[in-house]
């Protein structure tokens, strides 16, 4: 099967580093203009000079916004005032004790994690149904499903992508635009790593490090090992793709086995 998505122009949130510096290559690749988005203009250069170095010819856009924000949402537009391919990546994470977490905490995680998200489908999909053709995906999470006790909040903002999703692509119907969701399993970035870390022996080799945590925090993971990133990307470039055309409205698992059921 070959994915070519040349004359399509995608935005990835979120993408300088881990899982959406991972889709932005895997999108370049298979000939999309790849809007790179990140907070600064010096974050979002360096991923750009990274992945130029790491796949030949692509065509990358510099999109440094914030775009949690209003004005940072509308300086994304104004670079890209039209994308064919959405990539609702953004995404903050960290353990925190159910009852430690603020009514500040909760408002953060749901603005970065949610509201930013449907903020640039509001603002996208209006002109992917007007081109008759376009994809908005959502890169949730399978603490949607099995909510983390270290990290509830996490949790509710990706079963709160579930929901979106399922929500827009009622919106979108029959109109050749597709709204999907990713269920991502745990996944080896370096954010990650950190958060591993804040579960076990800091003293431990990265490799048992890993297979520690997967055994005390994930032993349901049929993979046994985190997933790569570049693995997560693989699914988004399909789903972007026009081979995609019939997948829409669905939260599609690329976790490794860790969600126990045949359903998401």
């Amino acid at each position: 099967m070959r994915l070519d998505l040349s004359g399509r122009t995608a935005l990835v949130t979120g993408s300088t580093q881990g899982i959406g510096r991972a889709i932005a290559a895997g999108l370049a690749r298979s000939g999309a203009r790849v809007g790179v988005n990140g907070r600064s203009a010096g974050s979002v250069d360096a991923a750009i000079d990274r992945l130029r170095a790491e796949v030949d010819g692509a065509d990358l856009v510099a999109v440094p916004a914030d775009v949690t924000t209003d004005d940072g949402a509308a300086a994304a537009l104004e670079v890209l005032p039209a994308v064919d391919v959405l990539v609702n990546n953004l995404g903050i994470f960290e353990a925190t004790p159910a009852l430690e977490i603020t009514d500040a905490e909760w408002r953060r995680y749901f603005e970065v994690n949610v509201l930013a998200a449907v903020r640039l489908t509001r603002a996208y999909l209006p002109g992917m149904r007007a081109c008759g053709w376009g994809r908005v995906l959502y890169i949730a999470s399978d603490s949607a499903v099995v909510i983390p006790a270290e990290m509830i909040h996490y949790g509710m903002t990706k079963t709160a992508l579930l929901a979106v999703s399922r929500g827009f692509a009622k919106e979108a119907a029959g109109s050749g635009v597709t709204v999907n969701s990713v269920i991502a399993g745990p996944t080896h970035t370096g954010g990650v790593e950190d958060f591993v870390y804040q579960l076990v022996d800091r003293d431990l080799p990265w490799d048992e490090a890993q297979r520690e945590f997967m055994r005390r925090h994930r032993p349901q993971s049929l993979l046994q090992r985190l997933i790569e990133p570049d693995e997560i990307a693989n699914l988004v470039v399909y789903l972007s793709s026009a081979q995609a055309s019939a997948t829409t409205g669905a939260a599609v698992r690329v976790d490794g086995g860790y969600v126990d059921s045949i359903l998401p």
